[in-house]
């Protein structure tokens, strides 16, 4: 089982209008770890969640949202504060801007005693991302869950940085130097080192994260691909994908779903087994990665691929 934890909220899209008095919007359930959670799903893995999550319309959404797509709800935290909302802007590549209605908001309001002390046995990789990670108090309770859980339990990071949001970069700067020490797989985009360590090449900032303590580090670089490094000195690259771009959104945490699964399915959500790792076998996972993100840039939205979108077999 994979645990994906923090951001849960919906995206609105706002849709074209002749009317300067009126907004017409298109909502639908997003936040990074959540995509995640939903990438997992289905590709056939067995996905839970871990957040706050509103008894409003929107959390009620993102319930029978979670109920259809079969993301497991158990470790969800009821509460009356609202959900979070993201007005999202289109640019004329399908790249995606952020405006955030997120102040008290249910995603950002778990304490660090209502992490769970324990987990079922079966779990065996926890995911956290984005902004959940540097906002309090669900920074804190996160670290606190990544904490208890990195000595036995696979760790995967995304800091997916979202100044819009906590504008002080040397806060995100401290967060990504204390989690990436516990993780096992961290994953960037080139945006987001442009923000935390600007004119540095993802190369070296891969260096760094290895000499801290992860096991595998990866760079997203749009339409370029991706390139990696492991702790064992593997280092590996792989081309972009030609497709028709609709919009960018969802397409970094496809990326990381498809990290998470391949892993999985080849028995590799462990340190050890990572160490193992050939030049071949990091390229072979990071083509199957961009591969799962070149379907959802060709659609609208967070719709993230299905197997057979993918061409893969149904697991047994």
């Amino acid at each position: 089982m994979f645990l994906s934890c923090g951001d849960c909220l919906f995206d609105l899209f706002a849709q074209p209008t002749d009317d300067v008095a009126a907004a017409s919007l298109s909502g639908r359930v997003g936040g990074s770890p959540l995509n995640v959670a939903l990438g997992l799903a289905r590709l056939g893995h067995h996905s839970a969640f871990f957040t706050k999550m509103s008894c409003d319309l929107f959390g009620e959404k993102v319930r029978g949202f979670m109920e259809r797509e079969r993301i497991d709800q158990r470790f969800l935290i009821p509460t009356d504060r609202q959900t979070t909302l993201a007005m999202v802007s289109l640019g004329p590549d399908g790249s995606a801007a952020y405006a955030f209605y997120i102040e008290g908001t249910a995603d950002r309001s778990i304490e660090p005693d209502e992490v769970p002390n324990s987990f079922p046995e079966e779990l065996e990789a926890v995911h956290l991302a984005s902004y959940s990670t540097v906002t309090e108090p669900t920074a804190s309770a996160l670290v606190r869950l990544v904490k208890q859980e990195a000595p036995r339990r696979f760790i995967s990071y995304d800091p997916n940085v979202r100044a819009s949001i906590e504008p002080d970069l040397d806060v995100w700067r401290a967060k990504v130097d204390e989690i990436v020490p516990l993780a096992s797989l961290v994953k960037a985009s080139e945006e987001d080192l442009a923000q935390l360590y600007p004119g540095r090449a993802a190369e070296s900032v891969i260096a760094d994260w290895i000499a801290a303590g992860a096991q595998m580090a990866v760079v997203t670089l749009g339409e370029q691909g991706a390139v990696a490094g492991t702790a064992n000195g593997v280092s590996a690259m792989a081309p972009g994908q030609q497709v028709n771009v609709v919009d960018t959104v969802g397409a970094g945490d496809t990326f990381q779903a498809a990290l998470l699964a391949g892993l999985k399915e080849r028995n590799a959500l462990r340190r050890e087994a990572i160490a193992g790792f050939s030049t071949e076998d990091v390229e072979e996972l990071l083509k199957f990665a961009i591969s799962a993100a070149a379907v959802t840039c060709s659609r609208k939205g967070a719709d993230l691929p299905r197997r057979s979108d993918l061409g893969l077999p149904a697991l047994g």
